[in-house]
């Protein structure tokens, strides 16, 4: 197969949930490299329990999840470390340690997965630092900064590795509405800057028609994928119920403007 023709993620017929029991069957789809892809559906739908089987905090009852055709949830134990660095992820709260700065946070991923010296790593972080908006904030601590500038660095440590894949989690959840408009233009402007594939599992209604290429969209009854496509696209195609509504919120079309 052609490299260029590879999808970024290639998941095929994941089933996943816990205990025994699936919240999730049958899910396949795949990924664009440089595509920004959104995971949405209302609460309760598995957004988040796709998520942590696509990142490996899971393993699926079944199925395969691929990054640029290597198989991760089968890999091996070396394989699998590889197939880690190639990613990167922004969890819901920002996930930082409280106990360190802003630089040493961004630095975790660089001590763990590269024989740097401790120079160039710092080098590094402050530069991930700027790259998000954080320039003049390597030595502030998590609880010094607001909500915005949490995930902005969580952000950068996310991007320590230089990944070709980043997993952002509701990384509007708790921001105001300006906040949250400016960190989609960061994402965005990461995308356009680096060519990275950005998947977002999101509610956000103003993210989703704002910047989302294309999104699927899950279903707690149906335990599975309901819709595929631009955001734009099947809010106007309104022929699943379930999709339209989530959509116009129940009052009016947020793509329609």
């Amino acid at each position: 197969m052609d490299p260029a023709t590879i999808p970024a993620i290639d998941v095929s017929r994941l089933k996943c949930g816990y205990g025994g029991l699936p919240v999730l069957e049958d899910v396949s789809f795949t990924v664009a490299p440089g595509e920004l892809f959104f995971i949405i559906g209302g609460s309760g739908c598995g957004k988040s329990t796709l998520l942590r089987n696509l990142i490996g905090i899971n393993r699926p009852m079944d199925g395969q999840v691929k990054f640029f055709g290597r198989c991760f949830n089968q890999a091996g134990v070396e394989e699998r470390r590889d197939l880690l660095k190639t990613f990167g992820v922004l969890y819901q709260s920002a996930a930082l340690w409280t106990s360190l700065t802003l630089r040493e946070n961004v630095a975790l991923p660089l001590e763990e997965y590269t024989r740097l010296n401790r120079r160039e790593i710092e080098e590094i972080a402050t530069l991930k630092l700027s790259q998000v908006g954080l320039a003049g904030y390597e030595d502030y601590y998590p609880a010094e900064i607001r909500g915005g500038m949490k995930k902005r660095a969580g952000l950068a440590r996310a991007l320590a590795l230089d990944p070709r894949i980043v997993f952002l989690d509701e990384p509007s959840a708790g921001l105001d509405p300006i906040t949250s408009r400016k960190l989609d233009e960061l994402v965005l402007e990461i995308r356009e800057l680096f060519g990275t594939t950005m998947v977002v599992v999101s509610h956000e209604l103003a993210s989703i028609f704002s910047i989302a290429d294309r999104v699927i969209m899950l279903d707690k009854a149906g335990r599975g994928i309901i819709a595929e496509g631009a955001p734009q696209e099947l809010a106007r195609s309104g022929r699943d119920p379930r999709v339209t509504e989530f959509l116009y919120r129940g009052d009016r079309l947020e793509g329609s403007r």
